[in-house]
């Protein structure tokens, strides 16, 4: 295989990992399809391009999510994708909207919506399982924190898709519906802001409305911008991590009687799925300097593909890192980001995968994937899927 690795080929998007291996090997940095962006796959260098906005900066986002095919994307203007110290006052008012009373305020609608599915479990009856768990659960989740319409969250979900499809190389027949939805997505969030500044609620809409930046408030665009994007990254990570524990717990049918037996280890379990199959495969930034990596110069005005999913599984840094391992000290390796832009909705992803999980495994004791299967979503960066068929054997 040639250096020019394309990680939108089938192999790569259902099994990207003997790839990453073989990168991490012998093109730790290379040139890669789509487009010609710069792959970085190890650890030690995942981590700086991740951490060292001085050096990588957050537009390499920007650029990425706004295509020459599409005119305008909420979430290529976000404020969440300025460098510090842009970025740092923003990130302080989040902070507090994300603050330790998130869990608790959402653990009983998780849990619930997570009965509700396993209470509609019949045995050997294929049920969709992308539809009505993995996305229901942040679905619910993301629907209080930002006092959204609950009946709707299938259609955030829907939306979420969407915005993770938009890369350089997005298929030309997907273009009018990314166009469509983005449309949705904002004439939506107009009206929440609208409502919001006639009544202010306790959510994460009425915080920014309030909030001051370099002592400006923020502009309905940026505000827009923003709830786009925590509705964006809200439902696709833990959709993401529910389909990838399903899939593994129905290959080994011995870590399913684990976790049933053992369910304190269920929190372990999720730390683990997040660090063998990311639901971030990728991030991207904009080399602003000259710099190098792995002995590789890398000019300035490169736009580097820091590979999340090959560095959790670094041999250089992480233990049999192809093994799921329940005793391995607890580190989601790069899944949550490293430095300013470190996922400020991390402990409620793991909290929604945990709990979606104690509800489900205990009801069952047996599952596997249906005759209809799964595909992947056509996203370069999420590992998220289009639809995952299984069977269940209730307990």
């Amino acid at each position: 295989m040639s250096n020019r690795y394309n990680l939108l080929s089938p192999e790569a998007r259902n099994d990207p990992y003997p790839i990453y291996a073989e990168m991490r090997r012998s093109a730790p940095v290379c040139q890669i399809e789509p487009g010609g962006m710069w792959a970085v796959s190890r650890y030690d260098d995942v981590a700086a391009v991740l951490s060292d906005s001085a050096v990588f900066s957050s537009a390499g986002l920007r650029e990425a999510t706004r295509p020459s095919w599409l005119e305008h994307n909420p979430v290529a203007d976000s404020l969440a994708l300025l460098d510090p110290p842009a970025h740092t006052a923003l990130r302080a008012v989040v902070n507090k909207a994300f603050s330790s009373r998130v869990v608790p305020r959402v653990e009983p609608l998780v849990r619930a919506a997570a009965r509700r599915f396993a209470d509609s479990i019949v045995t050997g009856r294929p049920v969709e399982v992308q539809e009505h768990f993995s996305t229901e659960l942040p679905g619910v989740a993301i629907a209080e924190l930002l006092g959204l319409e609950p009946s709707l969250r299938r259609l955030f979900a829907s939306w979420s898709e969407a915005l993770f499809m938009i890369h350089p190389a997005t298929p030309p027949e997907h273009h009018a519906h990314i166009r469509a939805a983005i449309a949705d997505i904002e004439a939506y969030l107009r009206d929440v802001v609208a409502d919001r500044r006639r009544r202010r609620r306790d959510d994460l809409v009425s915080d920014l409305l309030d909030a001051e930046v370099d002592g400006e408030r923020l502009s309905e665009a940026e505000l827009i911008s923003f709830l786009a994007i925590v509705l964006q990254g809200g439902h696709d990570t833990t959709a993401s991590l529910l389909a990838s524990s399903l899939r593994c717990l129905a290959g080994r049918p011995d870590l399913l009687a684990h976790l049933r037996a053992e369910p304190t280890a269920i929190r372990s379990f999720v730390e683990e799925i997040l660090r063998f199959d990311p639901p971030l495969q990728a991030s991207t930034r904009l080399a602003v300097a000259d710099t190098e990596l792995s002995g590789v110069p890398l000019p300035r005005g490169s736009i580097a593909v820091a590979l999340i999913g090959s560095a959790n599984r670094d041999e250089r840094r992480i233990n049999d890192p192809d093994r799921i391992d329940l005793n391995r000290k607890r580190n989601a390796g790069l899944t949550f980001g490293a430095g300013a832009h470190f996922c400020v909705g991390a402990a409620l992803s793991l909290a929604e995968g945990r709990l979606g999980l104690e509800e489900l495994l205990p009801r069952i004791q047996g599952l596997r994937i249906g005759e209809r299967g799964f595909a992947w979503s056509a996203s370069l960066f999420s590992r998220n899927q289009a639809f995952l068929w299984m069977e269940f054997e209730r307990a």
